[in-house]
């Protein structure tokens, strides 16, 4: 067999809405489409407005002019996430503060994140590693005793619930993901969740190249023009149509992917008792959405001869993120607190199996096989 690591999922419905959103003669973007995915988006984060982006590294850098970061200001986040989480806030001249990571979750350990505040913190960014939410309580509560605003890094928690409370609205932003590595897809894409109202109506502004253009549009204001900083932030109608098409199938692309993790966690159950392995651990409180479906080796040395074993059986696998205080632009523009020994750990011994909508019960059996197969010769 061949199984590649990801494989984008198509509903059918893409290349009509795409069809539909040309004859609308509206392609720029804030058409019927993009109201679509942003009235979706709002629904299923619950939160009081949505804007779609054209990546989540979008809504990021937008989180981060919206609550006036300044140069000096701090940002405490895991090490262990995707660059964007960071770059977001260090494009304002801010300093992203890195704590360890939780060992069974892999989210930022929130008995960390008192102890990393200084008077130069602005915001905490929880960040929902593998669409598992992390401790949002605890982290609402220390941002609520230092008034610390909460921008909750949702890009792999679309559908994914803490305490039933649909991640990326919980905090006071959130933001979401829809890259083609992601669940529901549009190739590139993101959203921005508006959880508390004093940053709605800025956030359109910002989003709109500083300009009041859609409030101009809704006879709001007699003027289109520049009102305050901003960018090209959101994507084009094409790409609203595309993503609508997946929006509208999204429970079930989730449902099917659940089905799959639940596949492989059976499956592997017998390495995980026997020591070889350990399998992903989701608190009792939180529903994921089957984002990724990882396993945590016992070294580096077995994490990397497993990656040669699959590949020779033509099976992609891949390991994630180098964490962001080892690399180059890291320790120039950030600082640690304590050692990170959880988040090195995972970075070294983390191996991402393939996951998607269409990957068969035969191809899961055949991957897992082949992992007991690599114990048994390395032995």
């Amino acid at each position: 067999m061949k199984i590649p690591f990801n494989k984008p999922y198509m509903t059918g419905k893409e290349l009509h809405y795409i069809a539909d959103a040309h004859s609308r003669r509206h392609l720029s973007g804030d058409g019927f489409y993009t109201n679509e995915c942003n009235n979706w988006m709002s629904k299923c984060a619950g939160s009081s407005s949505a804007l779609l982006t054209h990546s989540c590294t979008a809504a990021l850098e937008m989180s981060a002019i919206l609550i006036e970061i300044e140069p000096g200001d701090e940002v405490i986040m895991p090490s262990y996430t995707f660059v964007s989480s960071a770059n977001a806030f260090v494009l304002r001249g801010a300093v992203p503060v890195f704590v360890d990571i939780r060992p069974d979750t892999l989210n930022i350990d929130e008995s960390l994140i008192e102890c990393a505040i200084s008077d130069k913190t602005k915001a905490i960014l929880p960040v929902h590693y593998a669409g598992v939410g992390c401790e949002m309580d605890k982290i609402l509560e220390v941002a609520n005793k230092y008034n610390l605003i909460v921008i909750e890094d949702a890009a792999q928690g679309v559908q994914s619930t803490y305490k039933g409370r649909p991640l990326g609205g919980i905090g006071d932003l959130g933001t979401y993901s829809f890259h083609e590595t992601k669940n529901v897809i549009s190739g590139e894409g993101g959203g921005l969740l508006v959880n508390n109202q004093i940053y709605s109506e800025r956030a359109e502004i910002i989003r709109e190249k500083g300009t009041n253009r859609s409030q101009f549009l809704r006879g709001m204001a007699d003027k289109y023009t520049w009102v305050d900083i901003g960018s090209s932030f959101l994507p084009g109608e094409i790409i609203a149509a595309f993503l609508y098409a997946q929006m509208e199938e999204a429970e079930a692309i989730t449902q099917r992917r659940l089905y799959v993790w639940d596949l492989y966690h059976n499956q592997l159950k017998g390495l995980e008792a026997s020591g070889i392995l350990r399998r992903p651990i989701i608190p009792d409180e939180c529903q994921h959405n089957a984002h990724m479906y990882y396993i945590l080796l016992n070294s580096k040395k077995a994490r990397d001869s497993l990656i040669v074993y699959l590949k020779e059986k033509g099976i992609h696998s891949v390991f994630h993120y180098i964490p962001l205080h080892n690399s180059p632009a890291g320790k120039q523009y950030s600082k640690s607190i304590g050692e990170l020994i959880h988040t090195i750990n995972a970075s070294d011994t983390i191996l991402r199996l393939p996951i998607f909508s269409e990957l068969k019960e035969e191809e899961v059996a055949y991957i897992t096989s082949a992992i007991y197969d690599w114990n048994q010769s390395t032995r």
